[in-house]
């Protein structure tokens, strides 16, 4: 049965994390997931680009060069204050930058067909954010399958799979539809948080959930029925 939104199935369920390679906060998020989030979460690679908020586009289209430029500059300096604070390598930025995540992401979306996700997505970001090196470069994305113990050739063959392409494409509509615009963001249930805040927004929500699932299986034992009441959005 499917989980309804408010029950405590939905809200135990796996958490569903939503990255995509080129971005650096989804790469302090990628560091942090596995100790923030109190439950089990599925790792979900999407394409960024094509979940942008429409009217952080338009705003985007009518800025100026200084304009770009100045965002650009203070993303960069609080992405390395996170990073510092986290007790990340220092960060290194890859060039170019943004690159073309789309061999990336595909690979990732082939990691994820054989178990391997969280490895290859966890080596990529550090060969993009602590080696500086672009993962629109094939050998990039090689290295870090490497990592992972993916063997280069199965990887490069994979990513050009239709089915795998077919696969993220779906991925990211499906995202999409359930209301994710950016990233990194984390879903439970028909809940979504999204970015910088997303997985200590989540980790609060889980708990919450977490705690009435168990004390709802308590009392159901001892013979008592406790309405639920999902946590209110903060």
């Amino acid at each position: 049965m499917q989980p309804t939104a408010g029950s405590s199935t939905a809200e135990t369920a796996p958490a569903a994390f939503y990255f995509d390679l080129v971005s650096p906060l989804a790469y302090l998020a990628a560091e942090q997931v596995l100790h923030v989030l109190p439950g089990p979460v599925e790792w979900q690679p999407v394409l960024a680009r094509e979940l942008s908020d429409r009217v952080q586009e338009r705003e985007r289209k009518t800025e100026t060069e200084t304009e770009r430029m100045r965002r650009e500059e203070a993303l960069r300096a609080d992405v390395a204050r996170w990073a510092d604070e986290l007790g990340l390598q220092r960060l290194r930025w890859p060039s170019p930058f943004p690159f073309d995540s789309t061999l990336a992401m595909r690979a990732a979306t082939y990691a994820k067909s054989i178990g391997r996700t969280v490895g290859f997505a966890q080596a990529a970001f550090r060969q993009a954010f602590a080696g500086g090196r672009s993962l629109g470069e094939p050998d990039s994305v090689l290295i870090a399958a490497a990592a992972c113990e993916m063997h280069p050739a199965a990887v490069l063959k994979g990513a050009e799979l239709a089915s795998v392409q077919a696969q993220l494409s779906a991925a990211t509509r499906a995202a999409a539809k359930v209301g994710v615009s950016e990233v990194p963001a984390v879903r439970m249930g028909e809940r979504v948080f999204q970015g910088e805040s997303s997985l200590s927004d989540a980790a609060a929500h889980m708990g919450e959930a977490m705690r009435a699932a168990q004390t709802d299986a308590t009392v159901s034992g001892a013979g008592g029925i406790l309405p639920l009441t999902p946590p209110r959005a903060r």
